[in-house]
């Protein structure tokens, strides 16, 4: 109860103690130190990160999905005595004691200690979805494209407050001021972002006004980019239409999203590089391409026109070519004259040898002939049936004129014609005796 002053007579309250902010911060430091010099607490790991002093930073929160949270801070001397490498989601349980920073005024828990326990519930998730989706070739490095080398806008999907959307703008007006830049608005954390990125990527790919798609956002815990690893924004990133490059938070965070885009840049930034080329090396290329082609030019100018004055020089003098053709033509008729009187000796020379050949041979063939002639006229006239009727033989046939030669092809009254060498008789059958033994 609060004691009560009385001045002549009349009760004034005492002043109420006035601190300043530090001895203030001190006394509530001071007086966690005395309640929780030293605690053992047991939670999820999220935003882990090692400076280059050798001290780390992180927050620990309930595995169960509560919202609370406590900042922590193991000093390098600590975290030299871990065993294994802590990483977002792990669940741990860490040894220490509670205290104040000071400068901020900010509760954080100082730790001595740790041991793992176990993947958390959200990283369970994460290597659940990674594992399905995987299976279902969402990752396969052969359905991912190339991104155009040379766009002429880009499409960034962020949100309109995020310091990603400056760095990934900035980089592109300074790289490439010629590419045209068009945002698709999106939350990028909370229950709604999932939804929200999906309907930013299917506008993109409706729209088809660009030629490449960033997804940008900063850094974060593992449960502040799970919006980049919701299996419908995952699913849509391998559905885009246009070639994606996902450059979410810092080089150690990796999302399902990194999988499944086209390429992978390890912060905004870096996506905006991949994406667009420097102008200033593109001009320099466009020059050098442009003085070699000059140069090609000159080359080829030059040659025709070393040509068009061999030509110039061979039709200055028409005459000259034209007396040397006639040169050639005289020669060549001079050969062919000379060649003729060759031949016509040849064969001149050879025609009374040829002539006597002919003479030659023509008598031996008439001479040949002559006797096989002789020959063959003495086999005739051996064969003449004359001769033969001659020496008393005579020739018999019937009416028609076939020889009969034999009696079996006679018969009684028929008429007969005899032929004998100096003449003829018609004859008629009257009897006929026919010689059995033949």
């Amino acid at each position: 109860m609060l004691a009560l002053l009385v001045i002549e007579g009349i009760a004034v309250p005492p002043t109420p103690r006035v601190w300043s902010v530090g001895a203030l911060v001190l006394a509530v430091a001071d007086a966690l130190a005395a309640r929780f010099s030293t605690c053992t607490v047991r939670g999820e790991l999220s935003g882990f990160s090692r400076a280059t002093s050798g001290h780390c930073y992180f927050t620990i929160k309930d595995a169960d999905g509560a919202q609370a949270s406590l900042r922590c801070a193991m000093f390098r001397r600590a975290a030299g005595l871990l065993d294994f490498a802590p990483r977002d989601g792990l669940r741990v349980e860490l040894r220490g004691r509670v205290a104040v920073y000071e400068p901020r005024g900010e509760l954080q828990f100082v730790v001595e200690a740790m041991r793992t326990l176990g993947a958390g519930s959200l990283y369970e998730q994460y290597l659940a979805l990674k594992a399905k989706l995987d299976a279902e070739g969402l990752f396969d490095a052969a359905r991912k494209r190339d991104l155009p080398r040379y766009p002429q806008s880009i499409g960034v999907i962020c949100s309109l407050g995020a310091a990603a959307l400056h760095d990934v703008l900035t980089t592109l007006a300074r790289r490439a001021p010629q590419v045209h830049v068009v945002v698709y608005a999106s939350l990028v954390q909370g229950a709604d972002a999932p939804a929200a990125l999906v309907a930013a990527l299917a506008l993109a790919g409706r729209r088809r006004e660009v030629d490449t798609l960033i997804l940008a956002r900063g850094g974060g815990s593992l449960e502040d980019l799970w919006a980049f690893s919701d299996e419908r924004v995952v699913r849509a990133v391998a559905a885009s239409p246009i070639p994606l490059v996902c450059g979410v938070g810092h080089e150690t965070d990796v999302t399902l999203a990194d999988f499944a885009a086209d390429l992978r840049a390890p912060t905004p930034t870096a996506a905006a590089e991949l994406a667009a080329p420097v102008r200033d090396e593109l001009l320099a290329q466009l020059d050098g391409l442009a003085r070699r082609a000059q140069r090609q030019m000159r080359q080829r100018l030059d040659r025709e026109a070393q040509r068009l004055d061999q030509r110039a020089l061979q039709l200055a003098r028409p005459a000259e070519s034209l007396a040397r053709r006639a040169q050639q033509l005289q020669a060549l008729q001079a050969r062919q004259r000379q060649a003729l009187r060759a031949v016509l000796r040849v064969r001149g020379e050879a025609l009374p040898r040829l002539s006597d050949r002919l003479r030659r041979a023509r008598a031996g063939v008439l001479a040949h002939a002559g006797l096989r002639l002789s020959v063959l006229a003495g086999r005739l006239e051996a064969l003449d049936p004359g001769r033969v009727l001659a020496r008393g033989y005579a020739w018999v046939t019937d009416a028609s004129g076939r020889a009969v030669i034999s009696a079996q092809a006679v018969e009684v009254g028929q008429t007969l014609v005899t032929v004998w060498h100096d003449g003829r008789a018609q004859t008629e059958v009257t009897t006929i005796e026919r010689d059995r033994q033949r």
